[in-house]
């Protein structure tokens, strides 16, 4: 299992776009990927799913935790961490 400790920094926080985009991003990968919102203590959530993204509630300086369990983890990790220190560009 690989994880990953970050702090949004976008504008939007992750919602809207960069939340599709994090969702997007995130079903590229066979891992499965969970992400919860340590700045509110949330539950973690399937990182997969739009919905379940957007009930964290995450807005700017909120630090989150992703956490990828599988075979391309590792990878998973890296890209949707580039993704979020990018502070989510259109691909």
């Amino acid at each position: 299992m690989q994880k990953l400790q970050i702090i949004i920094n976008a504008s939007e926080g992750l919602h809207a776009r960069p939340a599709d985009l994090f969702c997007t991003k995130a079903g590229r990968f066979e891992a499965d990927i969970q992400v919860r919102n340590i700045s509110t203590g949330s539950d973690f959530v399937n990182a997969k799913s739009i919905l379940m993204i957007l009930t964290l509630g995450v807005i700017p300086g909120h630090e989150i935790e992703i956490t990828a369990s599988g075979e391309d983890e590792s990878a998973a990790i890296q890209d949707i961490g580039v993704l979020i220190e990018n502070d989510f560009p259109d691909e």
